[in-house]
């Protein structure tokens, strides 16, 4: 698959690129596994030399080896003796580029932390040492979210403040998903579009894994999904590992309630049988894995507060693939498949929801979105998009099927809540998969 998107990443790395000729730059490129961080650095930097370095599971020693000989390989630099310290190599480099502008990608950094207990500090004390005067722009990228902030903006940890810039890789945007689709497929329909967003969320690693695999309907999709070598089969399972590592069952059990529709932190502890609250807190603030929402212009005290997991992918593999682990265990596959399908109907509905919420978040005027019920839980308003600037909102019911959109019904709905919008024009209206 071609490369799509990332304009402004580019443009963001190209310019701190170019600073570095005159003062060290420390930029920390954070993405969810999958989503193109290695690609983007890759693209960025094609017409340009750059030291790479991949952070694996060997011994620090053997890494270093590896990278020593990289770095004079690349910079045509020679250093003297066997270098078994990451730091002493880093020191070597930061010295050379006061005579020569260099640019260093190390990738998955956060597996530093778990080589050796002193690598942090040590990085610290030679970036500290020699970044007066040094031409360089290091770059610390990593997948482990949680990680990779503990590292960076924990003011305990010897890295705090050391940055200089961030940039957080996001999935691709509603239009570049339906543009990727329409490339392979000019006569995509909604159904496969909505697919689409379900199982990827955008995902550069996933879309580029359905496309390569001449995936160009739904049903290609799923069978794509379902096919005894299928990445989607095991992947749940190893980001939420590589993320929990040991405390991984507690976590794996919230997320997994909260994708059969438990989402309040009550229902989720009597399930538990602990409190639960912050675990839900840490899944939110440390590995951004779920959302804590509130009604719209609810206040911060209030009760009402639901969970809902953030990850298009997670949410598919937790409701039907993770659910259905005997079928896979068993190899029947195609009954996996036809699980899928008898269920995916009702539960896309809630997809067909995020997909509008996200798609209006995108829009260039609209400042915030967010959906609205009522104490009781008789009443929901599934998207709410407001224009604050242009004093517009847009309070709208989304159906799978248009005819099921009753003018009414969110009429009387939105009575309840049009004190918050006096002074705004507000448009209501029905959104279906016509509208995708």
């Amino acid at each position: 698959m071609r490369f799509y998107d990332r304009e402004k990443e580019i443009a963001e790395l190209k310019r701190l690129d170019d600073l570095s000729s005159i003062k060290a730059q420390f930029t920390v490129l954070i993405g969810r596994r999958r989503t193109g961080k290695t690609t983007l650095m890759t693209e960025a930097f094609k017409n340009k030399t750059y030291l790479y370095f991949f952070i694996g599971k060997k011994t620090e020693q053997i890494q270093c080896a590896t990278f020593q000989q990289e770095t004079e390989n690349v910079l045509g630099m020679h250093i003297h003796g066997q270098i078994t310290s990451f730091a002493v190599l880093l020191e070597e480099i930061l010295i050379y580029s006061k005579q020569h502008q260099v640019t260093v990608i190390i990738d998955e950094f956060q597996r530093l932390a778990e080589l050796g207990a002193g690598i942090i500090s040590d990085i610290q004390n030679v970036w500290d040492k020699h970044k007066s005067g040094a031409r360089i722009h290091l770059i610390a990228c990593g997948s482990i979210y949680s990680m990779m902030k503990k590292i960076f903006e924990d003011r305990k940890e010897p890295l705090f403040g050391r940055k200089t810039a961030r940039i957080d890789l996001k999935p691709f945007s509603i239009n570049v998903i339906k543009q990727i689709l329409h490339d392979h497929n000019p006569n995509y329909t909604p159904e496969d579009l909505l697919m689409f967003y379900a199982i990827t969320g955008g995902v550069a690693k996933y879309v580029a894994q359905l496309m390569e695999d001449g995936c160009k309907t739904w049903e290609d999709m799923l069978h794509s999904v379902c096919c005894p070598s299928s990445i989607f089969l095991e992947e749940g399972t190893e980001l939420l590992i590589g993320e929990f590592g040991r405390k991984y069952q507690i976590y794996y059990s919230i997320l997994q309630l909260i994708a059969s529709g438990m989402n309040k932190q009550s229902e989720i502890d009597s399930i538990i049988e602990k409190n639960t609250g912050r675990y839900l807190d840490t899944l939110q603030n440390e590995y951004s894995l779920i959302q804590r929402i509130r009604p719209m212009w609810a206040k911060p005290s209030s009760h009402g507060v639901k969970y809902f997991i953030d990850d298009c992918f997670l949410l598919f593999w937790f409701r039907f693939i993770e659910s259905n682990r005997s079928l896979i265990e068993l190899g029947k596959l195609n009954l996996l498949e036809e699980v899928i399908r008898n269920g995916y109907q009702q539960y896309s509905g809630l997809v067909l929801e995020k997909y509008f919420r996200q798609l209006y978040g995108e829009m260039e005027r609209v400042t915030e979105v967010s959906h609205w019920w009522d104490k009781q839980g008789h009443n929901e308003i599934d998207l709410i998009a407001i224009e604050r600037l242009d004093h517009r909102a847009t309070v709208a019911e989304v159906k799978r099927n248009p005819d099921k959109y009753k003018p009414e019904v969110l009429k009387e709905k939105f009575n309840s809540i049009k004190k918050h919008l006096r002074g705004y024009t507000v448009e209501l209206k029905g959104l279906s998969m016509a509208d995708m």
